[in-house]
């Protein structure tokens, strides 16, 4: 068990979430080029959703065999198969003229970003003691948003300056040369470079998929992450920009410029909120709960302003839904809490598919509302309201089932994460899966 985490263990982190920002830049770049997109490809705006759902749905079908992946070759082998597949897609992508290959970019930048953030929580479970886990994860978060920082009004100048092809192609070349940094500087554990992988028969491997999906922590988790990320999440990558301009009649630079509240919300939010629950884990679930009512309350008001929606409305809110990234950490933190080491890449895995779940469906079913209301914006977010609400009742239902499994465990004397008072509203029936922390 490690106690203390060392300079070394520091460096080779920082290099793995540098990879992660450049992830998050490649995944969120579409948000202000979505409507250079529009143009340069001659399609609408069901076709141009089809770009974020294709990259989202592939980022969502591969976070289990990557979480399986990083367990079985470690996260150094599988960072640089991301930053090779990221730059890639950026450079199909920058010489795309037909919407055919602009998709297979598209599909293929999500491959690599699918490869990038379980394979750095799992460098954070392997290099930091489990009481640093959910500060470093939430650190690891927050900088990833200086990706999506630079995805906004720089790449909109940019994409307005030197154009489409110089700007993607140029990301896409950089990308793949920071594969020599993390060559060079990062360790899958402190004390051996790379993890000894063997092979596994496909049965183990879905043997090790069901073993963390029956555990009711890592199914709170799953659905703790569905309910908090989605939401800001649909806003940058696609839909935050075209809503503002075409449904609310802001410059385009205004708009790009808005979703920078996503960003600040983000940064500011995930070290505050990793801070608070590293030290009262008993809060965390609380605090999403706190997080889900004032969402749903933000998008009433969203929704229901009559005429255009004012800077000093959209700003709040905006700052507000932007929490959901940081809420939606404490659902790695209970994978991790809940799983043993060999087991967290592929618990962290099934938590991260349930946000990009949630945000293909959202993504698309916007589009399509859109097409079939000649643009309605109001109409076509309430699809955000909708997934928000049942996403809200999965988490409630598992959140009393995995106290169950916690209080059970507490009356028969077992070591517990996070020890909790009985409620009046716990499940009565006791549940027998082990909840001892992991090793």
């Amino acid at each position: 068990m490690i106690r203390r985490a060392s300079r070394g263990s520091w460096a080779v982190w920082l290099v793995g979430a540098a990879v992660y920002v450049l992830a998050v830049f490649h995944r969120t770049s579409f948000g202000v080029a979505a409507l250079p997109a529009a143009e340069r490809f001659g399609v609408g705006a069901a076709a141009l959703g089809v770009f974020t759902v294709l990259q989202v749905g592939v980022y969502a079908a591969m976070q289990i065999p990557t979480g399986v992946l990083v367990d079985r070759f470690g996260p150094r082998r599988v960072l640089t198969a991301a930053l090779l597949l990221l730059g890639l897609g950026q450079v199909l992508l920058a010489v795309a003229h037909s919407y055919p290959l602009g998709l297979l970019a598209r599909g293929v930048l999500g491959l690599g970003d699918a490869l990038s953030f379980v394979s750095v929580l799992r460098l954070a479970a392997n290099h930091f003691p489990g009481r640093q886990y959910t500060s470093v994860t939430a650190f690891t978060s927050a900088l990833g948003f200086a990706g999506n920082l630079a995805a906004t009004v720089p790449l909109a100048l940019l994409l307005a300056g030197p154009g489409w092809t110089p700007t993607f192609l140029v990301a896409g070349v950089v990308t793949m040369l920071f594969v020599v940094a993390v060559q060079l500087r990062v360790r899958d554990t402190p004390t051996r470079r790379t993890t000894e992988s063997r092979p596994v028969p496909p049965r183990e491997v879905t043997r090790q998929v069901a073993a963390a999906w029956r555990v009711p922590g890592t199914r709170l988790g799953f659905w703790t992450h569905f309910s908090t990320m989605f939401g800001p999440t649909v806003l940058v990558l696609l839909w935050g920009v075209p809503f503002l301009v075409e449904g609310q009649g802001y410059p385009a630079t205004t708009a790009s410029g808005l979703l920078v509240v996503f960003v600040a919300g983000s940064i500011v939010g995930n070290p505050l909120v990793g801070a608070f629950i590293g030290r009262r884990p008993a809060l965390r679930m609380p605090l999403v709960i706190g997080y889900l009512a004032g969402a749903a309350g933000v998008w009433a008001v969203l929704l229901s302003w009559p005429g255009r929606i004012p800077l000093a409305v959209l700003v709040p809110a905006f700052g507000y839904l932007s929490l959901g990234g940081p809420a939606s950490v404490i659902g790695f933190a209970l994978a991790r809490d809940y799983n043993p080491l060999p087991r967290v890449g592929t618990a962290t895995g099934v938590v991260n598919v349930g946000g990009f779940v949630a945000t293909t469906v959202t993504a698309l079913t916007v589009g399509v509302l859109l097409e079939a209301t000649g643009g309605d914006f109001r109409v076509a977010l309430l699809s955000v309201v909708v997934v928000l609400l049942f996403g809200s009742w999965r988490m409630a239902v598992w959140y009393r089932r995995t106290r169950a499994a916690v209080l059970a465990a507490q009356a028969r004397g077992e070591d517990v994460p996070v020890r909790l008072r009985r409620r009046r509203w716990d499940v009565p029936v006791p549940y027998r899966e082990s909840v001892a922390p992991a090793a």
